[in-house]
């Protein structure tokens, strides 16, 4: 303090200290023998997580440094993975994707143990949700394939997530990344199965998450009959349950049916109540998917004003949050909503168009690409630019191979029909 290096802030014992510059603390640190090193990040650890609980829990990524630099490894892997698990609830995906990462990769450095093999299965489907909610599909799904081969429910018994999903349940959310990858009956079968398993457990965060996931997958595909099913029971076990953020996202999910089939007041009505209620629960994940839902209501009322607000809103939170699973269908939405509008702007809608294609393109999300080719179709078509929009569709809807039962594939087929 008396070179000026050092400042005092408060009066001892609640004084806090600070460099002058980080350069001078990087110098000061770096003259730490390795011994004394770990034992003062072991001594910062301890007081965190033993007098400083609170700082514990908003912060654990602190705790997580802190063991990891005194080598407690098995103990850093549990707070990066709280860390992570936490930065992911609060939308701070890259945050949370970095931080489970450095989780497995520490894993990876251990010898395997029973436990440690939990573990690793338990980081690899939250690392996978991670990778997906970011739009990084490939190698989400390299990631629940891995947690699947490795788990041995014979040997592992019934394993269950931080929040509180049995793992075979958990990888349904699988089935998301496989629609989006370009194959919708497959995606449908796990998120049936899904289903199936989550019954099988008895447990109630199980079947809430897997009804969830099962009722996205149709609406997907498009069948909106089997979405309200599952919606319908997924409501209905949340409010007999007391859960309120999955009845919030049951609700959502039936604005999101409403929106797409033509019931527009309703659309507006549900996804409002559905998202306000999920947002009084701290949560703000799909909120980018509902509100571009909510812009096709508005914009089926002739609302463009507030058709625009949700839709720029949606475009806003994919970017500041990363949430880059739906930032192609919110863009493409956004691109027919601009058609709707009072005064249509086709050059503005078709550059929204380019953008969903070039982004499903780079995440080689087909489905989105497929939805994105004939938003682009449809607007060259009625601009008489009939070939065109044909050789833009075709060798997307000539890449599937299955799935051809499902509403996007019959449109694509019909619209391509159409263009011949």
């Amino acid at each position: 303090m008396t070179a000026g290096l050092l400042f005092r802030q408060g009066a001892p014992p609640h004084a806090t200290y600070l460099f002058k510059h980080a350069l001078v603390r990087d110098a000061a640190y770096g003259t730490l023998l390795r011994d004394p090193r770990h034992a003062l990040h072991a001594s910062i650890a301890d007081a965190l997580e033993n007098q400083f609980t609170e700082i514990a829990q908003s912060q654990p990524e602190l705790l997580a440094h802190h063991f990891t630099q005194t080598g407690m490894t098995e103990t850093a892997i549990e707070w990066w993975r709280t860390a992570g698990q936490r930065s992911l609830a609060r939308s701070a995906l890259l945050e949370g994707t970095e931080q489970l990462k450095r989780a497995l990769d520490q894993n990876a450095t251990l010898p395997v143990t029973p436990d440690l093999r939990h573990e690793e299965i338990k980081l690899h489907v939250a690392f996978a949700n991670a990778l997906a909610l970011t739009g990084d599909f490939v190698d989400g799904i390299e990631h629940y394939d891995r947690a699947l081969a490795i788990h041995n429910p014979a040997e592992h018994g019934q394993l269950t997530t931080r929040s509180g999903r049995d793992i075979r349940v958990a990888l349904a959310s699988r089935s998301a990344c496989v629609w989006l990858l370009g194959y919708p009956a497959a995606s449908r079968n796990d998120a049936e199965r899904g289903v199936k398993n989550a019954r099988e457990t008895g447990q109630a965060t199980s079947l809430f998450s897997a009804l969830h996931q099962a009722s996205y997958n149709y609406i997907m595909c498009g069948n909106y009959t089997a979405a309200n099913t599952q919606v319908d029971e997924l409501i209905a076990l949340a409010d007999e349950g007391g859960a309120t953020y999955w009845k919030a996202l049951g609700t959502a999910h039936r604005g999101s049916v409403f929106a797409l089939t033509g019931k527009a007041s309703d659309a507006v009505r549900t996804i409002t109540s559905g998202t306000t209620s999920h947002r009084s629960t701290g949560a703000t994940l799909y909120e980018p998917y509902y509100l571009s839902h909510l812009a096709i209501a508005y914009a089926e009322l002739c609302q463009p004003d507030d058709a625009r607000r949700c839709i720029g809103d949606a475009i806003d939170k994919v970017e500041m949050s990363k949430e880059k699973w739906c930032e192609a269908e919110v863009h493409r939405i956004a691109g027919e909503v601009e058609l709707k509008s009072l005064a249509p702007d086709p050059e503005k809608a078709e550059a929204y168009f380019d953008h969903a294609l070039a982004v499903a393109r780079q995440q080689q999300a087909k489905s989105w690409e497929l939805r994105a080719a004939m938003s682009m179709a449809r607007l060259w078509r009625d601009q008489g630019k009939r070939a065109e929009a044909r050789d833009l569709l075709a060798p997307v809807y000539a890449w599937f191979t299955e799935g051809f039962d499902t509403l996007d594939l019959k449109e694509a087929k019909a619209l391509l029909e159409e263009l011949a």
